[in-house]
């Protein structure tokens, strides 16, 4: 199997998993689930690497992305990351990665992440791999890049997201490939069918 085809299976898996997750005992040995304002809790026998990486993860997500302090961005993702995102184009660098993760809070002002109930990767830490919840509420008029305008509905959203990361050897990600349905996403905005 090719490592898309991986990358695609787990990420399935991650997505699935997240509605039934639930955090774990660290005493199994299990990975637990991290939350926001929450200390990251201990897992036995995760590689120190892999701890790492999700330790950064949980990072971007629930404090860099959420807060949008995008002056922090290099701390997971190398100058000129490639991103994958759900529609299929991809950007190259942080600047243009930066401008599609602003457009989330011209509509969406409380746009946030706050949970990563499924967190795992490989044991050397090259890739790893979290999922969770964009949430937010549809406040400000969506402005689509060609110039199309959709009011805001009042409408909040809670939708699965899942982010797998390729690490390179200096602890950043050098490509992330993020999903979500976007159809359901319109849906949960009441813009969608």
């Amino acid at each position: 199997m090719n490592t898309i085809k991986k990358v695609a299976l787990s990420v399935s898996i991650a997505i699935a998993a997240v509605a039934t997750a639930h955090a774990a005992d660290p005493q199994t040995g299990a990975w637990p689930a991290t939350k926001v304002g929450e200390a990251t809790p201990r897992a036995k026998g995760m590689p120190p690497i892999l701890a790492k990486n999700l330790a950064t993860f949980d990072d971007l997500d629930f404090r860099v992305y959420t807060k949008q302090e995008w002056d922090d961005l290099h701390l997971s993702h190398a100058k000129d990351i490639v991103v994958h995102y759900p529609d299929g184009h991809t950007t190259t660098g942080l600047p243009d990665h930066i401008k599609e993760l602003d457009f989330m809070w011209t509509f969406a002002p409380d746009n946030r992440i706050t949970e990563h109930p499924v967190r795992f990767g490989s044991s050397d830490g090259e890739w790893s791999a979290v999922a969770g919840f964009i949430e937010g509420t549809f406040t400000k008029p969506m402005v689509l890049p060609d110039g199309t305008v959709i009011q805001p509905t009042g409408k909040k959203y809670r939708l699965p997201m899942a982010t797998l990361g390729h690490w390179n050897k200096e602890g950043q990600m050098a490509e992330e490939f993020l999903y979500w349905d976007n159809a359901a996403f319109m849906k949960q905005l009441g813009v969608g069918n």
